[in-house]
């Protein structure tokens, strides 16, 4: 199954999007949190101005995801892994997985202070 059918391409760039969104933030609570430590935990910040538009490819990138996996496929030979439901399932749960994740990312700096 190609990923233009599928929306495994902008699914995996939402995924991606959304944690370098969030590494600037919640990257150093969860590193120090497992105990890894060490000066060169501040320069994750270094990536606080671009938050925005990892933010936006990820958001964007969902909604092309959420087009091609909640809709129903246009052309769909029975061979191909979009007729199986399994397949369809598996990448709705992923597609609300990213998208916990994404929302974690939007909301995690306005908790943040919470935590320090």
């Amino acid at each position: 199954m190609s990923s233009q059918k599928s929306g495994r391409a902008p699914l995996a760039v939402g995924g991606i999007a959304g944690v370098l969104a969030s590494i600037c933030c919640l990257g150093p609570l969860v590193l120090i949190t497992l105990g890894v430590s060490g000066a060169w935990i501040g320069n994750l910040t270094v990536l606080e101005p671009y938050r925005p538009l990892f933010i936006g490819i990820a958001l964007v990138a969902m909604f092309f995801a959420w087009r091609r996996i909640f809709r129903p496929p246009k052309s769909c030979q029975p061979e191909d892994a979009c007729a199986a439901r399994q397949v369809r399932l598996a990448y709705k749960v992923f597609f609300w997985v990213v998208s916990v994740l994404i929302l974690i990312a939007l909301v995690f700096p306005y908790v943040l202070p919470w935590f320090y």
